[in-house]
């Protein structure tokens, strides 16, 4: 049978200044400003431990941040919890400061938002709760946010998402469709998270725009369509087939409101919704129907397209929708990566192989305004470059995160929805780079990159 013992001492209230912090298993302690703060609000609330020499200085054995942080305050006194011991065994010291630094579970975002959550029904403010745990404000403000929403925080303790991406849930709260698929990339594929939220958003700008026109038409009393009519030789008619009795264009005007009147809603890039109409018998209305040039030179299918050409059509308008999320992602992502202090180490040669492998993207972006460019500098409006120069001359420092900028917004500024549907070598080169550099490809851009469909994400 194994008995075990537990060392019994005195806890004493000690001027941190006068500790002696211990050899420590941890080589680093960082003092973060919350934590320091933390301290300097409700002082060391669990007592650090140490032995005394036999020349009554004490040796923190475990709690040397405490120790730090507590003396980087200015606290008067420490409890410390002095237990017999000596600087002999070095095993022991190593073991205990394991056992302390290892065996303890960290609080949970969903324990940490709710004690917030309590904390603010106790009256106390958001900037209050983050003075007084040593917590940035606005991650405090984000807890609260979450805390109130019980879709945002079943997400955190149910699924484990993060306080930014509950946050992020509660812009489509109400939409349980949307809620869900979020949750399930954000547990299965967080690098395309961001990719994934910027698409809902845009998904939800346009379905609010479409259901908007679509109020407006069935309220002139025009039905509305769910599909748009793929066969152009059949009823209901788009109204550009029509003509007039003397052989003129019908106009969308001459029949709003009158019976028999359908309308397609259409979403197009930045959320514009269009109304298309269509006359189920123009016969009725004094119309008749005239071939449209266009499809008959082939240019679009003479009948209903077959479940091939339906396929292709929702991949393409699929992977379209991906790319211009992906545009606002990756440029917000460039914005924050030239933000730094430091460019990467490859910039200079980066900067050589873009004005050589992508001279005439960068050619054109410097003919047109820079103005990509001056988005990922973060410089508000746009002069022609002229700001660029009042940039360079306010921050001499930051050349070379000009010049990288320079050519990396020229390329970005030439890439489009053709970008993936027509892979070539310069941007394919670009987003290799950025991937290099730890910006994750979304599916499409990994089209444009012509890498394989299993790469990884991230």
């Amino acid at each position: 049978m194994t008995i075990t013992t537990t060392r019994t001492g005195t806890v004493e209230h000690i001027d941190p200044s006068t500790l002696i912090v211990e050899t420590n298993v941890r080589t680093t302690a960082p003092l973060e400003p919350g934590f320091v703060d933390s301290i300097r609000q409700v002082g060391v609330l669990t007592p650090l431990l140490a032995w005394r020499d036999t020349g009554g200085g004490v040796h923190v054995r475990a709690g040397q941040r405490r120790a730090l942080a507590a003396t980087e305050a200015g606290i008067a006194t420490v409890p410390v919890y002095v237990v017999d011991a000596n600087d002999d065994d070095d095993a022991r010291r190593i073991v205990e400061q394991l056992i302390e630094n290892d065996q303890r579970e960290a609080l949970t975002d969903a324990d940490r938002i709710q004690a917030w959550r309590a904390l603010e029904l106790k009256g106390l403010s958001a900037t209050a709760i983050a003075k007084r745990t040593g917590t940035k404000r606005d991650r405090v403000k984000t807890g609260l946010a979450v805390a109130q929403s019980a879709t945002a925080t079943d997400a955190v303790s149910g699924s484990g998402l993060t306080l930014d991406q509950a946050a992020i849930l509660l812009e489509f709260d109400g939409d349980v469709d949307t809620v869900a698929e979020l949750t399930e990339v954000a547990t299965t594929d967080p690098g395309y998270f961001p990719v994934a939220v910027e698409r809902a958003r845009q998904d939800k700008v346009a379905r609010e725009a479409k259901a908007q026109v679509e109020q407006e038409e069935a309220d002139k009393g025009h039905r509305i369509l769910d599909e748009r009519p793929s066969d152009y030789n059949t009823a209901p008619y788009r109204v550009r087939m029509l003509r007039t009795a003397g052989d003129e264009p019908v106009d969308a005007d001459a029949i709003q409101g009158k019976p028999g009147v359908a309308v397609y809603v259409a979403s197009y890039y930045g959320g514009e919704a269009r109304a298309e109409y269509y006359v189920d018998d123009p016969a009725a209305l004094g119309f008749t129907v005239r071939e449209d040039p266009s499809y008959a030179s082939g240019g679009a299918p003479a009948g209903p397209m077959t479940d091939e050409q339906k396929a292709d059509r929702k991949e393409l308008i699929a992977n379209n929708k991906e790319w211009d999320a992906a545009e606002v992602v990756r440029r917000e992502w460039l914005n924050q990566f030239l933000a730094r202090k430091a460019v990467p180490k490859n910039a200079q040669p980066v900067i050589a192989e873009a004005l050589t492998t992508a001279r005439s993207k960068i050619a054109d972006s410097l003919t047109r305004g820079c103005s990509t460019a001056e988005l990922l500098l973060g410089i508000d409006g746009h002069d022609y470059g002229n700001q660029l120069t009042e940039y360079l001359s306010a921050h001499p420092s930051r050349a070379t995160h000009v010049a990288l900028a320079l050519v990396l917004g020229g390329i970005e500024q030439n890439t489009n929805r053709n970008t993936w549907r027509a892979p070539s070598a310069d941007t394919a080169w670009y987003l290799h780079t950025l991937q290099d550099w730890g910006y994750p490809l979304c599916p499409v851009e990994r089209i444009a990159a012509m890498l394989p469909d299993d790469t990884p994400t991230e």
